[in-house]
């Protein structure tokens, strides 16, 4: 060991620790309003959550009235399922573009950004059951000399 004395300035401090992580405040969104944007194929939902008692609204319509095929209608609620947290979060979307079935996915997905800005908790959950993935399948276009995008028209030899 050396023989000169310790003083405080031998020591070595450690760097501040960063400061916690302010929630994102958007402006004209009330506080406690989290917000998530989805698309899928041609539609965009832009989905708000708040606290609330469970309502899922859609176009100023329950998703009931919304989406009358069960499959779509279990697609937008999916997240809050898979999180438990479907009775607590009141969910306002508007949705544009596309047919029920791109409505549906741009909703679950809208619903499940805006999940995780109000609680990072639920990220790993809805990651692994892929609903934070952006699914970019889209129609593919018509060729000219095509009957359809792959479909030729008949060949005849003679």
């Amino acid at each position: 060991m050396s023989d000169t004395p310790l003083t405080p300035a031998t020591f070595v401090t450690a760097p501040p620790a960063p400061a916690p992580e302010a929630p994102r405040v958007r402006r004209g969104v009330p506080a406690g309003t989290f917000i998530g944007t989805g698309r899928r194929k041609s539609s965009v939902a832009r989905v708000r959550i708040t606290l609330g008692d469970g309502q899922f609204i859609i176009n100023n319509r329950p998703v009931e009235q919304y989406f009358t095929e069960l499959q779509d209608r279990n697609d937008a609620t999916a997240p809050l399922q898979i999180t438990g947290t479907l009775g607590r979060w009141n969910v306002r979307a508007i949705v544009r573009g596309g047919g029920h079935t791109g409505q549906a996915g741009a909703v679950r997905l809208g619903v499940a950004r805006a999940l995780v800005e109000a609680d990072r908790q639920h990220e790993p959950a809805l990651r692994d059951a892929g609903y934070l993935t952006r699914d970019s399948r889209r129609v593919e276009r018509k060729k000219y000399g095509q009957r359809k995008a792959r479909r030729r028209f008949q060949f005849s030899k003679r």
